[in-house]
């Protein structure tokens, strides 16, 4: 290791280690260091429950991955990454068997809402595929960290998405249109009559239009395997096992670079109280489970879906939101996220056996039990799943926060994705990934674009990093 290193991160999540990447592919020295035995944050594949069943106790599908400007800037499928795409992108089952689904055609979305609707989601979503690339990247770049590639498509899309989510579903008649897209939102645990929320809806329709909603093979964890080695091809070092409580504890360097909670930089490098303004949200209660066989969905299309989402209407979906976010309770019917990657990677389970992965909202530092509430939704639309347990592995907020310590109160988003702070966090900024400190960064999902596995808070930060190490 050089006596004075130009960059060190901390924290080994997908943020962190996209800094470090983009910062090695630049000629910087890089050095990387993680508190856990491996690498991975949110994205990693465990045994939580049975030998032979691979878990992912955090993110599991990633339709933001796969999309990612980041990550497809990289060669990272020489590194053993392979995107598995479903058959169905995602399912929203309702209570009479019958489902919505969000596939990658256009069309087929669109007959699944019904003939009431189809017009008017094609009219909502097909001018902006012709753009998506260029429109993501604009999106996923504010604040701007560069000019607008296309100002025009980002103003329209500013128009259609900066409202609240229950503007947007005003323009379906029917309530299975509006169920799905509120489930999308949810997917950032925003209230749906939140600032901005339309475009949560909107990102996550793209996103699998354009590109899918897949699964990594073998697991979340291949997405940090791969850039982990890419990493130490370009020269930099990755440490493991290592904890770090101040900035006496890291070499000497140009720069530092955390992929941590606000909170947690500012204890680090001494910033006091400067992000005392910075609000978590609610947390979620996650249960990951060894199947003896596959869900038993009563919809069909279920079936076939990488990601199934359960809420049987949009009201149901917006009671169980406010509950956990503003109520500060838990839902008795908690709308929930399942992923089962088994319907296109056998190798996650045993022969003839499946993992799933199930999470509801919960408020911020919650010690309860939802796996009752949990486990009777899914018997409402999988009757007899329970009868296919074999194990459980349950994780509320204080369970998740010792997991990952960014996971503030079990707020697995890295900080409350609601008002404001959905796109201006961690503070009112038009360069959030800068501190009081000239030597320090911050590169979580705690920074803009947000929470999701897709590396671009990490690549917008090292784009501040290393103008800044240039000018020096």
């Amino acid at each position: 290791m050089p006596s004075m290193l130009d960059a060190v991160v901390v924290g080994a999540g997908p943020n962190g280690l996209t800094a470090a990447v983009e910062l090695a592919r630049r000629g910087f020295s890089v050095a990387l260091f993680e508190a856990k035995g491996t690498v991975g944050g949110g994205s990693r594949t465990e045994e939580l429950t049975l030998p032979g069943f691979r878990h992912d106790p955090c993110a599991a599908a990633h339709p933001l991955g796969v999309n990612s400007p980041a990550f497809r800037g990289m060669p990272l499928d020489r590194y053993g990454l392979e995107w598995l795409h479903p058959e169905l992108p995602m399912a929203h089952p309702f209570p009479d068997g019958t489902a919505a689904v969000l596939a990658r055609s256009v069309a087929e979305t669109a007959a699944s809402f019904g003939p009431r609707d189809a017009g008017a989601y094609r009219r909502l979503v097909e001018p902006f595929l012709p753009k998506w690339d260029r429109l993501l990247r604009d999106f996923m770049s504010l604040p701007a960290t560069a000019l607008p590639r296309d100002p025009v498509a980002l103003a329209r899309f500013g128009l259609a998405g900066l409202p609240p989510s229950t503007w947007l579903t005003r323009r379906f008649r029917d309530d299975r249109a509006k169920a799905l897209i509120s489930g999308l939102v949810a997917h950032v645990i925003a209230p749906l009559n939140g600032f901005a929320t339309g475009a949560v809806g909107l990102v996550f329709a793209l996103a699998a239009h354009a590109a899918g909603w897949p699964v990594a093979r073998g697991g979340s964890q291949a997405i940090a395997d791969a850039l982990a080695a890419y990493l130490k091809d370009l020269g930099g070092a990755v440490h493991t096992d290592y904890e770090v409580k101040r900035l006496d504890d890291l070499p000497p360097a140009r720069a530092y670079v955390f992929d941590t909670s606000p909170a947690a930089l500012a204890r680090i490098a001494g910033l006091g109280r400067y992000y005392d303004g910075y609000h978590y949200g609610a947390g979620v209660f996650k249960i990951d489970y060894a199947l003896d066989g596959p869900v038993p969905w009563t919809a069909q299309e279920a079936r076939r879906a990488g990601t199934v989402q359960i809420g049987s209407s949009s009201a149901e979906i917006g009671t169980a939101l406010h509950a956990a976010s503003r109520a500060g309770r838990a839902p008795e019917k908690p709308f929930l996220i399942t992923v089962q990657p088994g319907v296109v990677d056998p190798s996650r389970a045993p022969e003839g056996k499946h993992v799933f992965w199930a999470y509801g909202h919960v408020p911020n530092g919650w010690d309860g039990d939802l796996t009752d509430a949990i486990e009777r939704q899914l018997e409402r639309f999988a009757p007899g799943f329970r009868d296919l347990v074999l194990a459980r592995a349950t994780a509320g907020p204080p369970q998740l926060a010792v997991r990952n310590a960014n996971y503030v109160g079990g707020d697995i988003a890295c900080g409350a994705a609601a008002g404001l702070q959905l796109l201006l966090r961690p503070k009112l900024s038009l360069s959030p990934y800068t501190t009081p400190h000239p030597a320090v960064f911050l590169c979580s999902s705690a920074t803009p674009p947000g929470p999701g596995v897709h590396g671009m808070s990490g690549h917008n930060a090292a784009r501040a990093v290393w103008r800044r190490l240039r000018r020096a």
